[in-house]
């Protein structure tokens, strides 16, 4: 698989989000730096013997201040691998051919790893059910089948699945749904009206109150002013 060259602009498409689904070895060069031109065949050539298991994103930070002042890069090449959005090893200098191999070898899904990857990306039941059977604490696992649980109405467990890792956007919004059963035409602004004069002394008037929102989402104009009531109501 060819290098992938990144801009600023496209970083957070063919990057961030790319991290998601397979570990991104990041490349920071410029055309007037010779170790870069040294090291540069060395990543090509060993990511590209792992078949699509690692992607190379290649940043002429010459052409791309904002990605050099995001790494805060000082001297070149500088090397960055990413996991799931998240920086997870790195690099400064031409290193051979040797540590590279042993670097990238690192950031390949195991066996394992793989085939949860794979089932996950399947979504039916099923191979979620064995995904999690293989990492109980996989969080695309967990919410992909709490999902699948909404939708069948089994919301008791499904929360029961999301109660097992951290709270993040992703579980709030599911959770959300779980407890409210709302339907997607339903605009809220009934139920939330009804519901915020008891928010101060009802725990779970003030849970649905608040799950309402996180359904309706901070794209919607409305939320804002609701949050503003609920805390002008409970203080």
């Amino acid at each position: 698989m060819a290098a992938i060259d990144v801009t600023d602009a496209t970083f957070e498409t063919e990057v961030l989000e790319r991290s998601k689904e397979v570990p991104v070895v990041i490349d920071l060069w410029a055309d007037w730096c010779g170790p870069c031109k040294t090291l540069g065949p060395i990543l090509e050539k060993v990511i590209d013997a792992t078949d699509g298991k690692v992607v190379l994103a290649k940043v002429d930070i010459e052409a791309n201040p904002g990605l050099q002042a995001a790494f805060k890069v000082q001297s070149i090449p500088a090397v960055f691998a990413m996991k799931d959005g998240a920086v997870v090893d790195g690099f400064l200098g031409a290193y051979p051919e040797p540590a590279v191999q042993q670097f990238v070898d690192g950031l390949v899904p195991s066996a394992e790893e793989q085939q949860v990857h794979d089932l996950i990306a399947a979504g039916d039941e099923a191979s979620l059910r064995l995904a999690l059977s293989m990492e109980p604490s996989n969080e695309d696992a967990i919410v992909a089948l709490a999902e699948l649980l909404v939708a069948d109405g089994s919301t008791d467990e499904a929360l029961a699945l999301l109660a097992r890792i951290p709270e993040t956007e992703r579980t709030r919004h599911v959770a959300a749904s779980a407890r409210v059963g709302a339907t997607p035409d339903d605009d809220f602004d009934e139920q939330l009206v009804a519901l915020l004069p008891q928010v101060k002394n009802d725990d779970d008037a003030r849970q649905q109150y608040v799950d309402l929102l996180e359904l309706m989402g901070s794209d919607d104009p409305r939320t804002a002013e609701y949050r503003r009531r609920l805390t002008a109501q409970l203080f």
